[in-house]
């Protein structure tokens, strides 16, 4: 099967298109096309069967690093550190008056690498760490702000993340929960159908007309977990895509594709995290 999600369709492994692109090669069997393999079974010894020196061994691919679960948590791991040291050192070196441009620059320079990163046939390790820098800069200016203005909702937003990502591996794994064609076709409508409305209404602000789907009122509250709800959707696409890639044999270098879908998404869910416990507490 063929998947929808951006930041794998451009990876065979993880599409389903080339299982064996990576390294699953066929081999001859019985030995056949190994010279001097079983050569004289059965037969008189001959100089080429009996003399060590004129031995051929048989030659084969050279063995690469296979991408594991254990390499995409290790680079999950690094990539969430970055984030997190990105963030603190914005909150805590940036003045308050440049939080607004940091939060730009990290927003909209994060969004570009996204993007760029997405649609690459080899990912660049390079950039995946810059894209986790100029998201750690936003989140940071993003959380910085949000704290000052509501007490409290940063913790809860990081607890409610977390929550998140642990409960809906459990339901993946426990619950054996199948992704189809249709489910990531649809997540992946909605997804880009929310951005969509989200950065329309951004956009429109800046021009006095916004229609409150970013705002800390009743839509703002139900577009928030509108997101929510897709962010767990997305992140039971990722764990499908790294099933997918593991068992293709994927390079181990695409570690860090899976990395980057998995950070993307818990960004994703944080950020929706913090707008809904933000409108919540301006509501009391």
């Amino acid at each position: 099967m063929q998947s929808n999600n951006p930041v794998f369709a451009r990876a065979e492994g993880f599409n389903g298109q080339a299982a064996q692109s990576y390294g699953n090669q066929g081999y001859p069997a019985g030995g056949q096309g190994y010279q001097g393999y079983a050569q004289g079974y059965g037969q008189a010894p001959s100089p080429q069967t009996t003399d060590p020196s004129s031995w051929q061994y048989p030659t084969a691919p050279d063995v690469q690093e296979r991408m594991t679960i254990d390499s995409v948590v290790n680079r999950t791991a690094i990539m969430l550190l970055i984030v997190v040291a990105s963030a603190a050192a914005t909150w805590v070196v940036m003045p308050n008056d440049y939080l607004g441009p940091a939060w730009m620059i990290g927003a909209f320079g994060g969004l570009g690498l996204a993007f760029a990163i997405s649609f690459m046939r080899k990912v660049n390790p390079a950039l995946v760490i810059a894209y986790s820098v100029l998201e750690g800069m936003f989140l940071g200016a993003v959380s910085e702000t949000y704290e000052a203005m509501f007490d409290g909702v940063v913790p809860g937003a990081v607890m409610g993340t977390t929550a998140a990502f642990a409960a809906t591996l459990a339901a993946y794994k426990f619950f054996d929960i199948q992704v189809n064609d249709k489910f990531r076709k649809y997540v992946t409508i909605a997804m880009f159908g929310f951005f969509g409305v989200v950065m329309l209404d951004f956009i429109m602000g800046f021009f006095g007309g916004a229609m409150g789907f970013n705002g800390f009122g009743t839509l703002g509250l139900i577009t928030s977990f509108v997101g929510l709800a897709i962010g767990i959707a997305m992140l039971m696409l990722d764990f499908d895509m790294v099933e997918r890639g593991v068992a293709a044999g994927l390079p181990e270098q695409e570690s860090w594709r899976a990395a980057f879908g998995l950070v993307v998404t818990l960004i994703w869910i944080y950020i929706q995290m913090l707008r809904i416990l933000a409108i919540l507490q301006s509501d009391n």
